[in-house]
């Protein structure tokens, strides 16, 4: 894995998220109640807090707890909810340690189905099933892992030429249209929520 990804919108960021399979990973943990920059900026933060130059699941698995929370809680935070998603982090780099003895490209590598590489990660704790789509999307559309059913396992997600998640962004432009379109799906809920309770 060595492309050039631009979710972070930072140079140093993108580059780690390029190479690094867990830093990706990480990434896509952390892209939730927070704008998207701000997610994938997160790998980079904890890797430099770390003193490294890439995220070990390994390492990771094996921190204190309080010590990582702390690690991610210094300001600027790498999370609104820094506690619950070092947590979190922690709990993925104990499932990669425990399943793929640490290694986050082999929950892809040599995965010939696109329908069994979503459940694999669907199966990641913090995958829900749109997460795990969206994630196969972004490895089908930037990173070359383009199992056999990828596009139809991925949904909506993996539509060609779309602008609905992560994985449609490869610059500011790209960016500005998934914005839109994140803003247009957050409108339509709730137009549709409050149709619903107008009704009772």
């Amino acid at each position: 894995m060595d492309v050039t990804l631009h979710l972070a919108q930072d140079p140093e960021a993108d580059e780690l998220l390029g190479r690094s399979p867990l830093a990706a990973l990480t990434g896509m943990l952390l892209d939730q109640q927070v704008p998207m920059e701000w997610a994938f900026k997160g790998p980079r933060t904890i890797a430099d807090r770390l003193g490294s130059s890439d995220l070990d699941a390994h390492e990771i698995a094996a921190q204190d707890p309080e010590a990582f929370a702390a690690l991610l809680s210094e300001k600027p935070a790498v999370h609104r909810y820094p506690g619950s998603m070092a947590k979190r982090i922690q709990q993925l780099c104990q499932y990669l340690v425990e399943h793929y003895d640490g290694d986050a490209e082999a929950v892809w590598k040599g995965v010939g189905e696109g329908r069994e590489l979503l459940k694999r990660l669907e199966e990641l704790p913090g995958f829900g099933k749109q997460k795990a789509q969206i994630f196969l999307a972004l490895l089908g559309k930037q990173l070359g892992v383009r199992p056999e059913g990828w596009r139809e396992a991925a949904g909506a997600y993996g539509e060609p030429k779309s602008f609905r998640s992560v994985a449609d962004i490869t610059g500011p432009e790209s960016l500005t249209k998934v914005r839109a379109h994140k803003q247009e799906m957050k409108a339509a809920a709730k137009a549709a929520k409050t149709g619903r309770t107008g009704k009772q």
